[in-house]
């Protein structure tokens, strides 16, 4: 915890104001930022600003009922997370209160003031020292002082808080300990003892520190051809998914959760439907984990605030979400937190400016909306922690624009910010085409890192594979609005090719079901291959065309259908069969090339 916001003792105020979630109080003795408890329920909230005589609260539980003059105590910390063992599997809501255990308290409401630790106090865990914890060595801040079994999947670093150094007096012994119990004692600087705990507290508003920035050259793999091989995204990276309602968001963000090559997997539901979000809460745990065959969940948490929680909270959860994030981060893993959606978020935002009464902007959102995007997007990155790790936060947020209008001030601000975007069309989801990925509207700056990877891990020729399918999807969509002013009569034989091979590419390699046991995960040697087929097959039919080979022909060709369904027909380690389809298709195209080659047909 930052010094600055620690004092002794408690302070005491009452109520004086209630405006909705935002109550002013007279209370002594308190800093901007800090937490506050409020009334005879105990209503946690936080000082958003100070005045003379007074300070202003925004309160993460609805104030209805309030009265003035109720007292207020000050809780000498600004909002907080706890970090520590326990939070893998476990569903938090805004302000990370476990909602599994408030059920059992509270039943399926949750009861305001209701106060819940984060972590179980009571679990065991088994520690084991690192061979450094010496008494009479030196600890620094994000230094390793042993691990624990989180879950089957994931082993969990205990580290030294960041703000916290000293010479080691005392530790305890490998063994099974609460997260409460002292594993060591430090003697800092000024000769104080400090205790340190298996679990520590952070304010979320601040980004944990790290070493060094790095950067990353290792793609996220999430399985989606249309993402990882079109429009790729790097480990560290930031991303948006804009789309409008009924687009599919929230499916192509569960595709990403579950198939991504992540350590860890954070969702956050941030003001979205409720029925979205209990979708989300009853599969993930009923999903298996690709990597390691075991329950998705062991490596997975799930923020929870849907959009008839309070506002306020809202706002807040986006920030425990990043800080939790952050700290696995820290112990060296690669982190993917996906946030949905940063359009509820910016709308807390809006109603809270509202309230406070500052200058609304563009369509009644405050001035500071693009610098609290971009300060939220910049806790991504790939780095290299205080204990000389390596660990990476990649965030990816979901915008969800009125209408679909990607120019409205959240999508165009996220579109400033971050480097990969990908744009989902409403068109293309009504003609039943997931994932919705609009390959016009999105993009990817990482292309150029991208590529030395797929050059080494998969095939050099990806670059350009990519870049001839994307130039021919852009000339198919020019061809297609031609076709729909004059009809098709009007193309030649030659872009009426490119107009088969388009479709062919949208329909067997963009188009992925999720609900396929065999297309739901397409690894990138799989991606590539069937990316190099079709190109391939258009660059023979062109060249046939030009020997005078009518359209219908290749069109007709059994092969071509059968193409269409290697994706689902054809598993990721059945590329052998993959090629041998191949062989056979050139061997074809070859007589129907010595047909025409030896007729002397005039070029059409």
């Amino acid at each position: 915890m930052p010094q600055s916001m620690v004092r002794g003792g408690s302070s005491m105020g009452k109520v004086i104001e209630i405006n909705g979630p935002l109550v002013t109080i007279e209370q002594p003795n308190i800093r901007n930022g800090e937490q506050v408890r409020i009334g005879t329920l105990g209503l946690i909230g936080e000082v958003i600003s100070l005045h003379k005589n007074s300070a202003l609260v925004q309160v993460y539980e609805s104030t209805e009922g309030l009265q003035p003059g109720e007292t207020v105590e000050g809780l000498q910390h600004p909002l907080s997370v706890e970090l520590g063992p326990g939070l893998l599997g476990e569903i938090f809501d805004g302000v990370q209160r476990p909602l599994q255990k408030i059920m059992e308290l509270s039943g399926e409401q949750i009861a305001r003031g209701l106060s819940v630790s984060s972590l179980d106090r009571e679990k065991l865990w088994h520690f084991i020292p690192t061979e450094k914890l010496v008494v009479g060595e030196t600890l620094h801040g994000g230094e390793l002082l042993g691990t624990v079994q989180e879950t089957k999947t994931i082993q969990h670093r205990i580290l030294v808080p960041p703000n916290q150094q000293g010479e080691i007096i005392e530790h305890a012994p490998e063994g099974d300990y609460t997260i409460e119990a002292v594993l060591v004692h430090l003697r800092d600087a000024e000769g104080e003892i400090q205790e340190l705990k298996m679990y520590h507290q952070w304010p979320v508003r601040t980004p944990r520190p790290y070493r060094a920035r790095t950067q990353s050259e290792q793609p996220l793999i999430t399985g989606q051809r249309i993402l990882d091989t079109f429009f790729p995204l790097l480990k560290g990276g930031k991303a948006a998914v804009p789309g409008p309602f009924g687009a599919g968001k929230t499916m192509v963000q569960q595709q990403i959760a579950r198939w991504t090559n992540a350590d860890i997997v954070l969702y956050v539901g941030c003001g979205e439907r409720g029925n979205e979000l209990v979708d989300i809460l009853e599969t993930f745990p009923q999903l298996t984990d690709p990597h390691s065959g075991r329950s998705l969940m062991e490596r997975t948490f799930l923020v929870a605030n849907t959009s008839n929680m309070p506002v306020v909270a809202r706002e807040a959860s986006i920030y425990v979400g990043v800080t939790m994030a952050e700290y696995y981060r820290d112990q060296g893993y690669d982190v993917v937190m996906v946030a949905d959606s940063t359009s509820r978020w910016a709308e807390a935002l809006r109603e809270v400016a509202g309230r406070l009464g500052q200058m609304p902007v563009e369509e009644g959102y405050p001035a500071y909306l693009a610098s609290r995007l971009a300060a939220f997007y910049e806790r991504a990155g790939s780095i290299h922690t205080l204990s000389g790790d390596s660990g990476s936060v990649t965030l990816i947020g979901a915008v969800s624009p009125p209408g679909g209008d990607f120019s409205e001030p959240v999508t165009s601000h996220t579109k400033e910010i971050i480097r990969t975007f990908w744009a989902l069309s409403k068109p293309l989801a009504d003609a039943r085409h997931y994932p919705a990925v609009s390959w016009i509207e999105s993009f990817s700056d990482y292309e150029a890192q991208a590529k030395l990877w797929w050059a080494e891990e998969v095939d050099p020729a990806w670059s350009e594979r990519r870049k001839q399918a994307l130039s021919l999807l852009t000339q198919s969509d020019e061809l297609e609005r031609i076709v729909n002013l004059v009809g098709p009569e009007a193309l030649s034989s030659k872009q009426r090719w490119v107009l088969e091979s388009a479709n062919l590419i949208k329909e067997g390699l963009l188009q992925q079901s999720a609900l396929d046991e065999v297309d739901s995960y397409c690894a990138p040697q799989k991606q590539f291959a069937l990316l190099d087929l079709m190109i391939h097959f258009y660059q023979q039919g062109e060249r046939l065309i030009d020997l005078g080979a009518p359209v219908e022909q290749l069109t007709q060709l059994p092969e071509n259908g059968k193409i269409r369904r290697l994706k689902s027909t054809i598993g990721n380690e059945q590329l052998d069969q993959l090629q041998a389809f191949s062989q056979q298709l050139w061997k074809k195209l070859e007589q129907i090339q010595a047909e025409y080659a030896s007729t002397g047909e005039p070029q059409p």
